[in-house]
């Protein structure tokens, strides 16, 4: 199946949402807004190193903002722009992003900067994570943590530590020597 190479930095939920319904089944980093949280700052950088990074900010001051501060943490960063005209929704309120853009003129931002790759990775599914005791497990959330913490995914919750998984593509080998090197007892290494 093709699918977009890179993950798609974008500020909130509603652009993740209008990706989606646009272009089917692409990843996303949230900013979550103007604030940008060293644990969002280290997760743009892994996904840059794993698959590439495609910035994609609405075209207002915020956004503008964000985009400069994402390129200081990954220069090397594809950048996809959306004119103010195209992010205006039909009832001007006054807001402006991505949410309110037409599918043309999204799919016009992105053409210029993505990759098409076949998705060849196997994703990981729950029963996974209930097979390598990372959820459904009385100390799951401890080796989600420890796991997180090896693998450089960082700690969530179980759904969101799935999404991460497959999001960042993490080979099963290393998923599974991460959980064994917990279960022999490991813990106190945080490396």
């Amino acid at each position: 199946m093709k699918k977009i190479k890179e993950i798609i930095v974008v500020e909130g939920k509603s652009d993740t949402s209008r990706l989606r319904d646009c272009l089917g089944d692409v990843d996303t980093i949230e900013t979550n807004g103007s604030a940008l949280s060293d644990e969002t700052k280290i997760r743009i950088k892994q996904a840059q190193d794993k698959r590439g990074v495609i910035i994609f900010t609405d075209p207002d001051f915020n956004g503008n903002r964000l985009r400069t501060i994402i390129s200081k943490v990954v220069p090397d960063a594809k950048q996809a722009f959306l004119p103010r005209e195209e992010a205006v929704p039909k009832k001007s309120d006054g807001s402006l992003g991505i949410e309110h853009a037409k599918d043309a003129d999204i799919k016009k931002a992105l053409d210029a900067v993505y990759t098409v790759t076949e998705d060849n990775f196997e994703k990981y599914t729950n029963n996974d994570m209930i097979a390598l005791k990372l959820i459904g497990d009385g100390d799951s959330k401890q080796r989600r943590e420890y796991v997180g913490r090896q693998l450089k995914v960082g700690y969530t919750n179980a759904k969101q530590f799935l999404n991460r998984l497959n999001m960042l593509q993490v080979d099963p080998e290393q998923l599974r020597d991460a959980v064994n090197k917990y279960d022999k007892g490991s813990t106190n290494d945080t490396k």
